[in-house]
């Protein structure tokens, strides 16, 4: 046998076993009492915006679709979804600190203002998830309206 078909033998076997070695899913069917939207008035039209665009990283429940199955894609979603929630997580948005909570509001305006969010790699594969002008709009204003609810609360 072929060195060359030695190593892709190899890659294949790995290939293989790897797909045993799965991460943990981000889903919960618990309710979520600390969810932003149980907390802060939205219009539905948003709610359904944000919750397409934005909570498959940014919540406790993420929509996995046919690819995260295969592994090493996985393992790389997973790590993304963590460090999404990591960031701001929706679905505990309730129990954070009014401070923090302001902070993530306003860094939730600026990354949608300059398009990083959602991220470029996300609404490549996610056509829904792309934001039009108007709806980025409507979004950092829903935004900035929340601050103004919450910073009365800082400390």
């Amino acid at each position: 046998m072929s060195k060359t078909k030695k190593v892709l033998l190899c890659l294949f076997v790995v290939l293989v076993i790897i797909q045993f070695f799965r991460p943990e899913k981000n889903q919960s069917n618990a309710a979520t009492p600390g969810d932003i939207f149980a907390h802060y008035q939205a219009p539905d039209s948003l709610k359904a915006l944000i919750k397409t665009a934005c909570y498959d990283c940014h919540s406790n429940n993420t929509v996995y679709p046919w690819y995260s199955q295969v592994q090493p894609v996985a393992w790389w979603l997973n790590d993304h979804i963590k460090e999404g929630k990591k960031e701001l997580n929706f679905s505990e948005f309730a129990a954070y600190p009014a401070k923090r909570a302001d902070h993530k509001m306003e860094e939730l305006i600026e990354m949608v203002k300059e398009n990083e969010m959602p991220l470029k790699s996300y609404s490549l594969i996610h056509a829904d998830a792309r934001l039009t002008q108007e709806q980025r709009v409507a979004m950092t204003n829903w935004a900035a309206e929340i601050r103004k609810v919450i910073q009365p609360n800082i400390k």
